[in-house]
């Protein structure tokens, strides 16, 4: 949680919102998605209400127009000033971090809709970062298949690369597609991405930067990132929503024959809530408290959740 930042506000680096103060910066927008619409978008287990929509994720989106907006009348004073009036503008990325649990593709999803949704011409576009982790091959290969997650799962070249190519206005970029039904990355499938005025980038460890020093200067995902969002809450809030999950995961996903855990179908109750506490426990709380969770004081934006999914504070980065 982010109260250590609160403790003296003078000092932190954030303003602080309660619900009811941030929902007054929405400034009247009309909700552009209904109730059976936003069904669709929230992930499995998570919970956002259209009250969530109107009270949070309409300021937030007024916020990211106005940031959006400036951005690209920087880049044209720049281009001019570099003699490139005529240079093609760049999308726009906004990178979504947190926990295994927390909600943040709902977070991205809803996101994606609101802004597509509210200005007729904007292209927005979404990718996880799921889609550049290694093939299961290769964790196996490299005996880490029980860290896949972690950042040593990922193609970070790939990635960087992917990023770098993304701000440098290049076309019809392909993104691997990545099943979290067969627990891996699908064959000759792609997500093409073609120059969207916004790229929304979603992943657990897209904040992170290195934790050891380098002879030459490193290069890191979020260098490219325009704003940032870390989805928090409780670590156990977080175990609890995972293990609720893997139940829900029990009775559907994982009975189907394709599922790479099948075997997970068949567990009782009392079995699947011990499964679920133990991976937890040794692999999703390790990743959260080394990789993710350090992450957290590098975003632009802090969306605090409570109970049952409840969002209920928000932290912005003072300019």
């Amino acid at each position: 949680m982010v109260t250590s930042l609160a403790t003296d506000r003078s000092l932190s680096p954030y303003l602080c919102f309660s619900r009811a103060e941030w929902s007054a910066l929405r400034n009247g927008a009309r909700l552009p998605i209904e109730v059976d619409e936003l069904d669709a978008m929230v992930s499995l287990n998570d919970t956002v209400s259209i009250e969530d929509v109107a009270d949070i994720y309409m300021p937030l989106v007024r916020l990211l127009q106005l940031y959006y907006d400036a951005s690209q009348q920087l880049y044209s004073v720049t281009n001019v000033f570099l003699g490139n009036p005529s240079q093609s503008r760049v999308p726009y990325v906004i990178g979504i971090a947190g926990s295994v649990a927390v909600g943040k593709s709902s977070t991205a999803r809803i996101l994606q809709a609101i802004l597509s949704r509210l200005h007729d011409g904007i292209a927005v576009e979404l990718i996880t970062t799921d889609g550049f982790l290694y093939p299961n091959r290769v964790l196996q290969e490299r005996g880490i298949m029980h860290r896949k997650g972690f950042p040593e799962s990922y193609d970070r070249r790939k990635l960087i690369h992917f990023m770098a190519d993304v701000k440098s206005g290049v076309p019809r970029l392909e993104v691997p597609i990545y099943s979290h039904l067969i627990y891996d990355i699908v064959p000759d499938k792609c997500l093409l991405i073609d120059r969207p005025d916004i790229l929304i980038v979603e992943g657990l460890n897209v904040l992170q930067r290195g934790g050891r020093p380098a002879r030459a200067p490193q290069v890191f995902v979020s260098d490219y990132f325009d704003f940032s969002i870390y989805v928090d809450a409780d670590e156990q809030h977080l175990q609890q929503w995972y293990i609720e999950r893997f139940l829900r995961l029990r009775e559907t996903a994982f009975r189907d024959p394709s599922s790479y855990f099948r075997r997970y179908a068949e567990l009782s109750v009392d079995e699947a809530v011990a499964t679920a506490r133990r991976i937890w426990r040794e692999i999703n709380y390790v990743n959260l408290k080394q990789n993710i969770e350090p992450t957290r004081e590098r975003a632009d934006l802090i969306l605090e959740k409570g109970v049952r999914h409840t969002l209920q504070q928000l932290y912005l980065r003072k300019l």
